[in-house]
C-alpha cells in the first residue's frame, strides 16, 4: 500500500465526472471511482475535487491550482487543456509550457502527481478527428513534463476500448459511467494499487449502425451540441459558467 492518505483532483468535466452520476444525480466519474478505491483500508483518508466543467488552462491554474497547493495532499491529479485544444487557434506547444509551470508548483509541495493524455480521436467524427495530430503533439509535451518531474501518466491514448464510439456520452465530449470506470481502474493500475478489473475487456459484439442511422445521428449530434457549443463558445461564455467545485474542501470519502 502507498502513503497516499489525501488525494486532490484537479482539472475540467472530464474530472467532474460528467456523464456520471451518483443516484442523487450528482456527477461521479472516473476521480470519485478512484479515491473510492483508495479510501478502501486507509481509515481518515480524505478527498477533494476542484474540477469544474467547461474551464480553460489558465482558469484551473488561477482557481484549483492554489488551493491544492494550500491543501498539501499526498496525490494530486492534474489534467487539462482539453478545452483549450478544442479550441480554434489553440497551440498546444504553448499550453505544454503553462503546464509545465502548474506542474512544478504542485511537485514543490510534496505530492504525487497523476497526469493524463488526451485521447486518441481516430474513430470520432471527422470534426473532431481534425483535433487528432494536435492532441497527439500535445501529449508528447506532457509526457516530457511528466519524465520531467516524476509524475505518473495515464495514457488516455492507448486505451483502445476509450476509441469505441460506445465509451462516449451523447454529446461525444463526455465519457460514459463504463468509460470513467475503465479510467478509474487504469489509473489504480498506473499508480501500483490493487486493480478489482480489467480496463482491457472488449465492449460486446454489436452490429454496426447502417449508413443512414450513423447519418441521422451525425447530424443530430451536430444540432443539439456543436452548434449551442460553438455559438456560446463565441458569445465568450463557456460551460462551466455558475459553477462550482463539487468537494471544494478535503473531506472523508
Amino acid at each position: 500500500m502507498n502513503r497516499w492518505n489525501s488525494f486532490v483532483a484537479i482539472g475540467d468535466s472530464f474530472t467532474e465526472g460528467l456523464d456520471d452520476l451518483w443516484d442523487d444525480g450528482s456527477p461521479r466519474g472516473w476521480a470519485d471511482r478512484l479515491a473510492e478505491r483508495l479510501a478502501a483500508g486507509r481509515p481518515g483518508f480524505t478527498y477533494a475535487n476542484l474540477a469544474v466543467r467547461g474551464k480553460l488552462l489558465d482558469q484551473i491554474v488561477a482557481d484549483q491550482v492554489p488551493v491544492a497547493e494550500d491543501m498539501r495532499p499526498d496525490l494530486v491529479s492534474f489534467c487539462a487543456g482539453g478545452n483549450d485544444i478544442i479550441g480554434i487557434t489553440s497551440d498546444p506547444d504553448d499550453l505544454a509550457q503553462r503546464v509545465d509551470a502548474a506542474t512544478a508548483r504542485l511537485k514543490a509541495t510534496g505530492a504525487d502527481i497523476i497526469m493524463f493524455t488526451g485521447f486518441d480521436l481516430r474513430r470520432m467524427h471527422m470534426l473532431l478527428r481534425r483535433l487528432r495530430g494536435r492532441v497527439a503533439t500535445y501529449n508528447e509535451n506532457l509526457r516530457a513534463i511528466a519524465d520531467r518531474y516524476g509524475c505518473r501518466v495515464v495514457d488516455l491514448w492507448g486505451m483502445d476500448v476509450l476509441a469505441d464510439p460506445r465509451a462516449w456520452a451523447s454529446d461525444r465530449l463526455h465519457l460514459t459511467p463504463e468509460a470513467h470506470e475503465r479510467v478509474a481502474l487504469r489509473a489504480l493500475e498506473v499508480l501500483g494499487e490493487p486493480v478489482p478489473g480489467d480496463w482491457r475487456t472488449p465492449w460486446p459484439a454489436a452490429e454496426a449502425p447502417d449508413w443512414r442511422a450513423r447519418q441521422a445521428e451525425d447530424l443530430r449530434w451536430v444540432r443539439e451540441h456543436v452548434l449551442p457549443y460553438a455559438r456560446k463558445r463565441l458569445r465568450g461564455g463557456h460551460t462551466g459558467d455558475g459553477y462550482l467545485p463539487k468537494r471544494p474542501k478535503l473531506t472523508e470519502f
